[in-house]
């Protein structure tokens, strides 16, 4: 397993639960991977540990290596990897390039303009309309988003982008603002066709009630009411199958998982944007509802046309993520802030994300530190033993957001 983060831990475990029992090892991991017993290895030179290591299968966690090529490396080398090609992740890796595939295969999306510089931008701004949605077209973990609400505000979002360089020398999409409810579609897919995951709802900002800056994502929950398979299977040919199709037909085709982030509007679906990977935190709360044998539905797509016939199958259970992030978080993070509380957790699973080892004690290392996820056979069940399970895990400086699937919890009572 490639990566260290919350995502990773909830793969790992997923993973060894597999009746096939593999042997499992994590590179560079984390100290939660640590603490479950996995054996993690330096996250340098993957490929070469591969080989020494005599691993058979590569699962690859985060963007980073993806859009890099690390799969590419460990194709060339002979080994069995999960996840797109360099490629066929460019999907993730550049705005510009995705909102030109939706166009080129009539996918719905919102309306945009690509700036190449900040004068090209800022000519611009008077004339847009607000709000609006202004994006790095670069790798920016989930933060490169900054929503203006005025011609002011864009202008200042220019400079960030532009002058500070905060995400680094990056063009800019500015995008039509819409209106409606998020929704995260994960698929799994074999080079052919696009296999829908249970659908999941995301928390981008900071704060309660959506305030607040952008962040990684600070919970999550699923299933979401109102998406039924039908739905979801609908919304799979709509937003994911003709992406499948368009790369097979350039010559690269996507082998891995396809995320479409969605905004439910008035008039229909429209795509926020695509992922080419696992999403963090969804799949802290996907996976726990799996069923199938994940390693079995991750060699399958890995093969092409490898997913003909399946269908993952699903627990009737609701899970929530809420997600415990460190002091200063989004804009900075705190380390070295000692974590108090994570050996009483009861009834509810704890995946590290931003966590290291110091001295025998686990403590922060990175913005989004911990997720927490539990079960239930309702809504408001799963959520108030994953409030009870996060309230009793304690650091300096500990962010939380208190309204994580609340909106599911009253629509289920309703």
């Amino acid at each position: 397993m490639v990566g260290g983060g919350g995502r990773e831990h909830a793969l790992i475990r997923t993973l060894s639960r597999s009746p096939r029992e593999p042997q499992l090892l994590a590179a560079p991991g984390n100290a939660g991977i640590a603490r479950d017993g996995i054996e993690c290895l330096p996250g340098d030179d993957l490929v070469a540990q591969a080989r020494e290591r005599e691993v058979d299968f590569v699962v690859v966690g985060p963007e980073a290596p993806l859009v890099a090529g690390l799969v590419d490396e460990l194709s060339a080398a002979g080994i069995a990897a999960f996840g797109p090609t360099k490629a066929a992740a460019r999907i993730e890796g550049s705005k510009a390039y995705a909102k030109e595939m939706m166009k080129a295969t009539g996918v719905p999306t919102a309306s945009h303009v690509l700036f190449r510089d900040r004068d090209e931008a800022a000519a611009h701004l008077a004339c847009a309309s607000y709000p609006a949605v202004l994006k790095a077209d670069v790798l920016a973990a989930g933060k490169g988003v900054i929503i203006a609400a005025n011609e002011r505000e864009a202008r200042e979002a220019l400079d960030v982008f532009f002058v500070e360089s905060r995400f680094g020398e990056t063009e800019v999409v500015l995008e039509e603002f819409l209106v409606g409810e998020e929704l995260s579609l994960l698929a799994l897919c074999d080079g052919e066709r696009a296999v829908p995951l249970a659908p999941a709802q995301d928390y981008k900002r900071i704060f309660d009630s959506d305030e607040g800056p952008n962040t990684g994502g600070m919970g999550s929950y699923s299933p979401v009411p109102g998406v039924d398979a039908e739905t979801v299977n609908e919304l799979a040919r709509v937003a994911h199958q003709p992406i499948v199709d368009e790369l097979r037909r350039r010559g690269t085709p996507f082998h891995g998982v396809l995320y479409a982030g969605l905004m439910m509007t008035a008039t229909g679906p429209k795509v926020l944007e695509y992922n080419a990977r696992f999403g963090d935190p969804e799949t802290q709360a996907v996976l726990p509802r799996l069923s199938s044998d994940l390693l079995e539905l991750l060699e399958a797509s890995v093969e092409p046309g490898g997913l003909a016939g399946v269908e993952p199958e699903w627990s009737t259970d609701w899970a929530v993520t809420v997600v415990l992030a460190s002091r200063g978080y989004p804009e900075s993070s705190s380390s070295g802030d000692v974590i108090r509380g994570l050996d009483v957790v009861r009834g509810a699973d704890v995946f590290h994300a931003g966590t290291a080892e110091r001295e025998g004690e686990i403590v922060t290392a990175g913005g989004r530190v911990l997720g927490v996820t539990a079960l239930g056979a309702t809504p408001g069940e799963a959520r108030a033993r994953a409030y009870a399970a996060a309230e009793g895990i304690t650091f300096e400086g500990r962010q939380m957001r208190r309204d994580i699937a609340a909106r599911a919890v009253d629509r289920v009572a309703a």
